[in-house]
């Protein structure tokens, strides 16, 4: 018996020390679980976040791949356009902090001042020896070797403004009074709608003369969207459109390019060497993708094929090194991004916070819909970048600095919501 009995107490010892250590494991996993969870701010909205830094960072990658050999070729240097936006994403990273750190009902107080700031920053463009100017077109401020382009800031700009304003006719309340099921009943009255249709026109005349169309374009849709949302009567909105139908003739009668543009839109074809290559070569590049793209820095268009590659037609590069499959993904995350800044809106009781991230989230959406039309072909061609992806590190700054304005909407609400 006793040579039986040996080996299976031999075995119970060996099973019991095998679960102790499966339990030492175990504790050892939740200490590393509650170690690393004291790092996650409180009150931080990390889908947003990860978004956002995600986006940014592979708009840094891809700015790149796809401008590495031109800024061989003019600048002699491959990292020439890669230093500016890792540059601008480091900005874009210090903005974010400060907005989402900073109580967001200071710009409320401050939304008149603002607006001035940014009407200023669009005149200066126009001041010699400090408005540089590019291709035809007036758009940044130089001072040695930093520009900037306050189209960029004067959209958000009026956002701030346009939501003080809208938000202006509850003063017989507080802010945490009003009930969120309360924001369909919400009208602008005349006043309101007329300081609105003020600053976003205004702004929009500026930038003209510029000129900077597609801005214009970005800002008037914006500013349409914000009055529909903000409560605008219909009546009001169905007045708006008459101007905006007689003006848009105008507009395109008054630049021939943009009639040959208009054409080449039509059929590309006609003109495949003049107006109509740049969408001919854009599309050569989304076909060339395929379903699942030649491979990250692969691209054959980007070698002098496809103007302003690493800018306004970045899209058509990610398309062709990532394929379908690719442009999807990034069409997933944008749109995850813009419906969570949506639902941050929805949430919050503050009429003004949640004005500002109906702003922010119609910014963002309206020009990410209106580059990838473009690029696609599915509008005329018009300049314009692609939010945190296009060269241009003051774009990238304002675009994550403004979400940390919306993390910060969404850190007061957790707050109120948890206070007793």
């Amino acid at each position: 018996m006793i040579k039986f009995d040996e080996p299976s107490r031999q075995e119970r010892v060996k099973k019991e020390k095998r679960v102790r250590e499966k339990k030492a494991r175990v504790v050892n996993y939740e200490k590393i679980i509650t170690t690393v969870s004291r790092f996650r701010p409180r009150y931080m909205n990390l889908p947003i976040l990860v978004c956002v830094l995600g986006l940014s960072t592979f708009g840094v990658a891809m700015v790149y791949s796809a401008s590495h050999y031109n800024a061989t070729i003019y600048f002699n240097n491959p990292y020439y356009f890669f230093t500016s936006q890792l540059i601008g994403l480091v900005l874009g990273i210090v903005g974010l902090s400060l907005t989402y750190h900073l109580d967001y009902k200071i710009y409320r107080r401050f939304a008149l001042p603002i607006l001035i700031g940014a009407v200023v920053l669009l005149l200066l463009v126009f001041i010699p020896g400090l408005g540089i100017e590019r291709l035809g077109a007036r758009r940044w401020i130089g001072v040695g070797g930093f520009s900037m382009q306050p189209s960029e800031i004067a959209k958000f700009a009026f956002i701030i403004f346009a939501a003080s304003v809208a938000s202006g006719k509850f003063s017989k309340k507080t802010d945490t009074e009003i009930n969120i099921e309360e924001t369909p009943k919400m009208q602008l009255n005349l006043k309101q709608l007329s300081l609105i249709l003020l600053a976003g026109g205004g702004m929009c005349g500026l930038i003209l003369l510029q000129p900077n169309l597609s801005i214009v374009m970005t800002l008037g849709a914006t500013m349409f969207a914000c009055l529909f949302l903000f409560g605008a009567k219909s009546k009001h909105l169905g007045m708006l459109m008459i101007p905006v139908l007689v003006a848009v003739p105008i507009m395109l009668i008054a630049e021939p390019y943009r009639i040959s543009r208009l054409v080449a839109f039509v059929d590309p074809w006609e003109t495949p060497r003049a107006e109509g290559f740049q969408l001919i070569q854009s599309l050569f590049a989304l076909g060339n993708g395929g379903l699942f793209g030649v491979g990250f820095g692969n691209s054959t268009q980007k070698y002098m094929f496809l103007p302003f590659s690493e800018s306004d037609f970045i899209f058509s590069i990610i398309g062709e090194e990532f394929g379908l499959i690719g442009t999807l993904i990034y069409l997933f995350v944008l749109g995850f991004l813009i419906t969570k800044i949506f639902a941050v809106a929805m949430k919050t009781k503050d009429t003004f916070g949640k004005f500002v991230c109906f702003g922010i989230g119609i910014v963002i959406f309206i020009q990410s819909a209106l580059n990838i039309a473009v690029v696609t072909g599915s509008i005329p061609p018009t300049g314009l970048p692609l939010p945190f992806i296009s060269f241009g590190g003051t774009s990238l700054a304002v675009f994550m600095s403004a979400v940390g304005i919306v993390l910060n909407i969404d850190k007061q609400n957790k707050r109120i919501d948890i206070s007793p």
